[in-house]
């Protein structure tokens, strides 16, 4: 079983998330916080709705579980173990009273006496002092079992707005109150429910299950699972800073990830033999860039510093990026410039389209920078170069690299509506280090946006970052979420530090280690997996979609665009 704590997720995308993982064979526990929620079951009875729920800050959101309403928000933990289960007609009874029982072990090992937490008889949930005159709930249980697979599961209450339940009638029962531990006077954290809730989970079958635990860093940037490290003098800014110091803001964030901000490889460090790259402007390089100059287009190989660039222009291609050239997210990998963006430019879908035909492309790669100040993060742009390039280079396949759109389902739809080939978004590093590396998005999130492309039949692809802090086996788990997921196609390359703002290289992975990482991706199933020290997220990218299928371009042995992106 694979126990996951995700940090605060939105409802829809933790759904979505839950549906996707049920949908394979693999066991998860994923664990986690919902922003204000309150969810109807399929059964659920409106007029136990008593207030407009957007006029209290909540969100209402039909479901497919049993059960009434319930609210879920900050300060509660939430529990959605998606398993597979024996088929029966008492099976979905059966897995409710793991469920319960799971909840139940975990708040005796907080601080709650045994004698005191149980379950009520005619009422699923976990109950606070059943036996007596005053039965109060402190966990709603609501679960579906569909084709032998469960989803939704536990919210257990650790210190969270009681007020909100008195908006509802919670799972539909008006004369019991809901309670908390902080209500019943325990000072637990979040942190000891979950760890409480792991070491429990063998409740949830026949023994204990072997767990491959990953931890990231919460909305209050609490790190569950690895010990924050002190912020080191380096991080601190002196009179006279040293000249690897990181910025303050991410050597808190680093600290908090536990990284010690002050323990990577110093950026004047020789970097090893199979990592350097020698400029080489022969071939199609000049020409290239002055048709790119002339044409006003950006290339992700220029903006973040590709170490392929001289590679792949030097073969005539290259990877387009729309949207304008500056992000508004500030990764700590990225060389990419962040600032105010300027307006999107309406004539560049098609002179992206222009440059496609013009060059003989057989595989088209379109990314682009993070747009969060427009209304759709951006894809009525990827929507359009899809369209332009599909109008004027029929038979070329396009691929996509995009943001999460803050995790916007209309947003991905409108770009899968115009019908890439692949869809790629890079996941970037494992769940520990995602707030590290990148603040504005989220590893639920990320799975989430590549699970929606997944459902829909588009091959999915994504990429990861080593050489950041993490370790192995953190890369395989990570891996593993993928596919779970449906991702067919993945790239791992090494991290190269742009420049001292930037986060510092913890450590180079040899080309054995990642040819080993490759080789486990391919045993977990996925179409292709390219892990080389210089791999990029488009780097090889037709090879890539060939594997899962694909035959770019109509003519065989036409160019292909697909440096790194």
């Amino acid at each position: 079983m694979r126990v996951r704590w995700l940090g605060r997720v939105p409802y829809r995308e933790a759904w979505d998330l839950q549906r996707a993982l049920a949908a394979g064979a693999d066991d998860y526990l994923l664990l986690l916080e919902h922003p204000h929620v309150y969810t109807l079951g399929a059964h659920a009875d409106r007029t136990h709705v008593l207030v407009d729920p957007s006029a209290v800050g909540a969100d209402l959101v039909e479901v497919d579980r049993g059960g009434d309403v319930t609210y879920h928000g900050p300060g509660q933990l939430v529990g959605y173990p998606i398993m597979t289960v024996p088929p029966g007609p008492h099976q979905g009874p059966a897995h409710v009273h793991r469920v319960e029982q799971l909840v139940i072990d975990a708040l005796v090992a907080v601080g709650i006496g045994s004698g005191s937490v149980g379950r009520l008889d005619g009422y699923p949930g976990v109950w606070i002092g059943a036996d007596g005159d005053r039965p109060r709930k402190i966990a709603a249980v609501g679960v579906r079992t569909a084709r032998g697979r469960t989803t939704h599961g536990f919210a257990c209450n650790v210190d969270v707005d009681l007020s909100m339940f008195g908006h509802i009638v919670p799972c539909g029962i008006s004369d019991m109150p809901v309670t908390s531990l902080r209500a019943e006077g325990l000072d637990v954290t979040m942190d000891e429910l979950v760890d409480a809730v792991v070491a429990a989970s063998g409740a949830l079958g026949a023994g204990t299950p072997a767990l491959d635990v990953q931890r990231v860093v919460g909305a209050a940037g609490e790190v569950r699972g690895r010990q924050p490290v002190p912020l080191p003098p380096s991080a601190v800014p002196p009179d006279a800073v040293p000249p690897d110091a990181v910025p303050v803001a991410l050597g808190r964030r680093m600290a908090r990830a536990g990284i010690d901000p002050g323990a990577g490889l110093p950026i004047s460090q020789r970097k090893p033999p199979w990592l350097r790259v020698p400029a080489r402007t022969t071939g199609s390089f000049l020409p290239l860039r002055r048709d790119l100059q002339q044409r006003s287009l950006v290339t992700v190989c220029e903006e973040a510093g590709c170490p392929n660039i001289f590679e792949c222009w030097a073969e005539g291609t290259a990877t387009f990026m729309i949207n304008g050239d500056r992000c508004t997210r500030s990764c700590a990998f990225c060389q990419v410039d962040t600032g105010r963006p300027q307006p999107l430019d309406p004539g560049e879908p098609d002179r992206v389209a222009d440059a496609v035909a013009a060059m003989g492309i057989a595989h088209a790669v379109v990314t682009c920078v993070a747009r969060d100040d427009l209304a759709d993060g951006g894809a009525g742009a990827f929507a359009e170069t899809i369209a332009a390039i599909r109008r004027k280079a029929p038979g070329v396949t396009v691929e996509v690299l995009v943001s999460d759109m803050r995790g916007d389902p209309d947003a991905l739809a409108r770009v899968l509506d115009a019908g890439p080939d692949v869809l790629n978004h890079n996941i970037e590093t494992v769940a520990r280090l995602q707030r590290a590396v990148r603040p504005s998005a989220g590893y639920a999130r990320s799975l989430t946006v590549l699970a929606r492309a997944a459902r829909t039949g588009v091959v999915t692809k994504s990429g990861i970052i080593v050489g950041m802090g993490e370790d192995e086996d953190e890369v395989l788990a990570t891996m593993a979420d993928l596919r779970a997921v449906g991702v067919s196609l993945l790239t791992v390359g090494q991290y190269l530090r742009p420049g001292p703002a930037n986060l510092p290289v913890a450590r180079w992975w040899h080309p054995d280690e990642l040819a080993a990482l490759a080789r486990a991706g391919r045993e977990m199933g996925f179409a292709h997996v390219q892990a080389t020290p210089l791999t990029r997220s488009s780097h090889h990218a037709a090879e890539a979609a060939a594997a899962a299928g694909l035959a770019p371009g109509a003519l065989a042995g036409r160019p292909t665009v697909g440096s790194p992106g």
